[in-house]
């Protein structure tokens, strides 16, 4: 369907994958993913085809997905903070706190606000008031135009006022 250069295939498949992903097309867009890595595997198409999995709720399969694309690239940080962010969904907390640490320091990753609002979640379910608020201060610092980790911030800091 594509032209002969893996890469450029993947990318259009990527791209046809991400866009059945945003109109809730799961299954098309988890084929589309599949085929993206088949014809040249990224850490991005395993990422992205774990998120779709976490759509459909299977938090296991997105797990996996994410632990694929760190085989293929360990320095990509979104997978870090989508394991963290999927099994903070399963409530499991404390497991939560490395993947987002490490997601936090990962040398190639643009959203970094991200994995410090999820600290800021899990910390907040703890109960660690001062780590919660410093993680969503760090969020916000990070991504002024990031308002829930603001708004987030701003009702802890009401709660001890």
């Amino acid at each position: 369907m594509f032209e002969a250069d893996p890469r450029t295939a993947a990318a259009a498949y990527f791209r046809q994958a991400y866009e059945q992903q945003m109109a809730g097309e799961y299954q098309q867009a988890i084929e589309f993913y599949t085929r993206s890595i088949e014809a040249f595997p990224t850490a991005e198409a395993y990422t992205f085809r774990g998120w779709t999995y976490s759509f459909l709720g299977d938090y296991n399969r997105a797990i996996a997905e994410c632990l694929e694309a760190i085989k293929v690239d360990p320095e990509f940080g979104n997978p870090y903070n989508d394991i963290g962010a999927y099994l903070i969904e399963q409530g499991k907390w404390e497991e939560a706190i490395p993947w987002l640490a490490k997601a936090a320091r990962a040398k190639r990753y643009e959203a970094r606000c991200y994995p410090h609002f999820n600290l800021g979640r899990v910390y907040e379910h703890k109960h660690d008031w001062e780590k919660a608020k410093e993680c969503y201060a760090q969020a916000y610092a990070l991504e002024e135009r990031y308002l829930v980790a603001l708004a987030a911030l701003r009702r802890l800091r009401a709660m001890f006022n």
